[in-house]
């Protein structure tokens, strides 16, 4: 199945070169076929992250669809000569697969999110696309996922209401791991981490500007109104680890230009 999408390789990690048009139209194709699947949106953080975390590096060779939710991502990839056509946001690519989803007549879920969340985006969502059929809310306490019977139900809500897309708002690494549980229990569905994108579509998290989000600043934006949470992250541990990617992609670049001109 995705061995019809382009891929390219960024540091070792394969991303899928596709617009968020083309994931659009993969994702209800695949549907119409009755192939579900799993789609990861990884960003720096996570690049840097599948370096130092061998199971989260496995959920990633799982997914089925990888796509760059990141502008740091897009820039290394034209350094290197493999250009992507677009960074393709999760929280963006939430709200037009939605869209797409309503006209397609396909049902959607709405799992995780802070409290409340799931409730209000599923409601403007309908608001915003008339036709579209929400299968269900589903927002657990905090700590759900060691609890059996909390896990029991929410699985129960999920069979019940067969949904074909199914949303985890949880944050990464939580929601892959999540939906690695899950993904068997409705192997025709699609299943998308889609972060803080309940929030931000509720206007409980502001978003930022899109010249910032054009521009690769929308972390600056996060770490602005996040700095206990984000700011070791961000500062320490991602700036250096984006300047080793940039400088990795540029000799990868040098490196098949000499190999070429060698041969």
């Amino acid at each position: 199945m995705m061995n019809l999408l382009p891929t390219i390789q960024l540091r070792g990690a394969k991303l899928h070169a596709v617009t968020e048009a083309q994931c659009i139209g993969h994702i209800l194709d695949e549907l119409d076929a009755a192939r579900g699947g799993v789609v990861i949106t990884p960003n720096l953080d996570h690049l840097h992250r599948l370096e130092r975390d061998a199971s989260f590096a496995a959920l990633y060779q799982h997914a089925d669809l990888i796509i760059a939710d990141g502008m740091p991502l897009v820039w290394a990839s034209r350094l290197q000569g493999t250009p992507l056509p677009q960074r393709v946001a999760g929280s963006t690519l939430f709200i037009h697969l939605s869209k797409a989803a309503a006209q397609r007549n396909r049902t959607i879920f709405l799992l995780g999110g802070a409290p409340s969340t799931a409730d209000r985006a599923a409601a403007i969502l309908q608001g915003r696309f008339p036709g579209l059929t929400i299968a269900g809310t589903c927002c657990p306490p905090m700590g759900f996922e060691r609890d059996p019977a909390t896990m029991e139900k929410i699985k129960s809500h999920l069979l019940v209401s067969r949904p074909d897309i199914v949303y985890v708002g949880l944050g990464s690494p939580k929601q892959e791991r999540l939906i690695e549980q899950l993904k068997n229990l409705l192997p025709r569905a699609w299943w998308l981490g889609v972060g803080i994108s309940f929030s931000f579509l509720c206007g409980e998290v502001r978003r930022a500007p899109r010249w910032m989000q054009r521009c690769g600043l929308e972390w600056t934006h996060r770490l602005w109104q996040e700095p206990g949470r984000l700011a070791k992250r961000y500062l320490i541990d991602d700036l250096p680890f984006a300047l080793r990617l940039f400088t990795g992609a540029y000799w990868n670049r040098l490196t098949y230009n000499r190999e070429r001109k060698d041969g």
